[in-house]
C-alpha cells in the first residue's frame, strides 16, 4: 500500500474517534469538524516526511485540538495559549494523550458522536445524512448522488440537522450505564436505516446507493469493536451482513426484482455469509434474544439452504412467532405469512393475514402476498382484484413489473 493509500485508510479509521473527542472538547460540532479537516490537512503534509506517529487518533485530536484553540484565540475568544515553543513539537506527545484516551473514553466519544447524529428530534432523512457526512466523512456530493438530491439541497439537509443540534439542549458528559443502553438502541436504529436506504434502492439505482449499505456494516463493525458483548449488535451487523450478500443476485439482466427463491445463489457473497453466520451463531449463545438477531437468524436459514427447496421453513415460521412476541407489528405478521403458505398451505396464510387489511391497505407487499395466495387457491377473480390494488400501489417500477408477471399467468390461465 502505497504512502498515500494508508494515510488516507488511517484518517477514515480514526475520524469517528477524534471527532468524537473533539467534540467532547469544544461542544461544538461544526468547531469539531474544522478541528478534525485541519489535523488531516497536517498529517498530509506531515506523515510522508516524518513518518506515521504511533497513534495516529492521538495525534490527529492533539494536532486538531491545537489548532482549533489556536483559531480561536485569534479571534480573540480564547486567553493566550503557551508559548509555542510548548506546543509546537508533536513528535511523541501523542503516545501519552493516548494513554489517556483509554478504550471506554474512546467508546464514550464514538458512541457520543452516533448519538448526536440520531438525536430525536432530527427527521430520519437528515440522521442519516448526518451520519454519513460526520461519522463517515462521506462528501456532500457523495451524499447526494446517494440520495438522487442536488447537492445543494443535501448541504441544507445538513446545515439544518447542525442547526437543530445546536439549538437543542445536547448533553456531552459520558452517559452513564442506562442512558448508554438506550443511546445504542438508538445507533443501532439509524445504522440500519442507513443501510435500508441502500437495500430498498430500485434496480436503476442500486449501484448509487449501495456505498450506503456498505457504510452501514462499517459503523455495524465499528459498534462490534465498541461493544464487543452486545448480542443486538452482532445480530444487526449479521443481518446486514447477511441482507447485502445477496446484492448481486437481486435484480436480473433487465432490472426486474429477482424474488429469493429464484435467486441465482452462487452470486451470493460466500465470505460476507460466512462473517454473518459466525456472528448470530456467537450473538445466540448469550441467550438474550432482540429482534436484529431474530431477524438475522431468520436471514441465516435463507444462506445456508444450497437450495431453495431445503430452506427450513418450519423453524423461521417459528422465528416470526418469536419476533412478533418481541417487536409486534402487522408487517411482521404478514412476512410470517409467507413461511405459514410453506408451511400450511396457502388458506391458513390468508386467514392470517385478512385480519390485517384495515392497518395495510396502503401497503404494496400487503396485496401482493394476498394475491399470490388466492392465486394459489384458485380463486382467479380475487387475486386479479389484489394485484390490479398492488400495481396501483406500487412505488418502483420494478414491483408492478413482478406483479404484471401474476397477471400475465392469470391471463394465459
Amino acid at each position: 500500500m502505497s504512502d498515500l493509500a494508508w494515510i488516507h485508510a488511517a484518517l477514515a479509521a480514526a475520524r469517528p474517534q477524534a471527532v468524537g473527542a473533539l467534540l467532547r472538547y469544544f461542544r461544538d460540532l461544526d468547531m469539531a469538524e474544522e478541528a478534525y479537516q485541519e489535523a488531516c490537512l497536517r498529517a498530509l503534509r506531515k506523515w510522508p516526511e516524518n513518518g506515521p506517529p504511533r497513534d495516529p487518533t492521538g495525534w490527529l485530536i492533539l494536532v486538531g485540538r491545537n489548532a482549533a484553540i489556536d483559531s480561536v484565540r485569534r479571534r480573540e475568544r480564547f486567553q493566550a495559549l503557551p508559548p509555542e515553543e510548548a506546543i509546537s513539537d508533536l513528535e511523541d506527545v501523542e503516545a501519552p494523550l493516548a494513554e489517556r484516551l483509554d478504550g471506554s473514553d474512546y467508546r464514550d466519544d464514538v458512541l457520543r458522536l452516533l448519538f448526536i447524529c440520531c438525536h430525536p428530534e432530527l427527521p430520519a432523512t437528515q440522521q442519516i445524512a448526518l451520519a454519513l457526512r460526520i461519522v463517515s466523512g462521506l462528501s456532500v456530493t457523495q451524499i447526494a448522488r446517494a440520495f438522487l438530491v442536488g447537492e445543494s439541497a443535501m448541504e441544507q439537509r445538513i446545515t439544518r440537522a447542525k442547526a437543530r443540534i445546536a439549538q437543542a439542549d445536547t448533553p456531552f458528559e459520558a452517559p452513564g450505564p442506562v442512558e448508554r443502553a438506550e443511546r445504542l438502541g438508538a445507533v443501532a436504529a439509524m445504522i440500519y436505516l442507513v443501510f435500508n436506504e441502500g437495500y430498498s434502492a430500485p434496480s436503476g439505482e442500486a449501484e448509487a446507493r449501495a456505498p450506503l449499505c456498505e457504510e452501514a456494516i462499517r459503523l455495524g463493525r465499528l459498534l462490534l469493536r465498541l461493544f464487543k458483548t452486545e448480542p443486538e449488535i452482532m445480530g444487526l451487523t449479521a443481518l446486514m451482513l447477511l441482507q447485502h450478500a445477496r446484492a448481486r443476485a437481486r435484480f436480473d439482466a433487465e432490472g426486474q426484482a429477482v424474488l429469493l427463491e429464484d435467486q441465482d445463489r452462487s452470486l451470493w457473497d460466500r465470505k460476507l455469509i460466512a462473517e454473518g453466520l459466525a456472528l448470530i451463531d456467537k450473538a445466540v449463545r448469550h441467550a438474550r434474544r432482540g429482534p436484529y438477531q431474530i431477524q438475522a437468524a431468520i436471514a441465516a436459514l435463507h444462506a445456508r439452504a444450497a437450495r431453495p427447496e431445503e430452506t427450513d421453513w418450519p423453524q423461521i415460521e417459528r422465528l416470526y412467532a418469536a419476533l412478533e412476541e418481541v417487536a409486534p407489528s402487522p408487517v411482521v405478521t404478514l412476512n410470517r405469512s409467507v413461511a405459514v403458505s410453506k408451511v400450511a398451505g396457502p388458506e391458513a396464510a390468508l386467514a392470517m393475514i385478512e385480519p390485517l387489511e384495515s392497518r395495510l391497505s396502503a401497503y404494496f407487499h400487503f396485496h401482493g402476498a394476498r394475491g399470490a395466495y388466492l392465486l394459489q387457491l384458485g380463486r382467479k377473480a380475487q387475486a386479479r382484484e389484489a394485484f390490479d390494488k398492488a400495481i396501483s400501489l406500487a412505488g418502483t417500477a420494478a414491483e408492478a413489473a413482478h406483479i404484471r408477471i401474476h397477471l400475465d399467468r392469470l391471463a394465459d390461465g
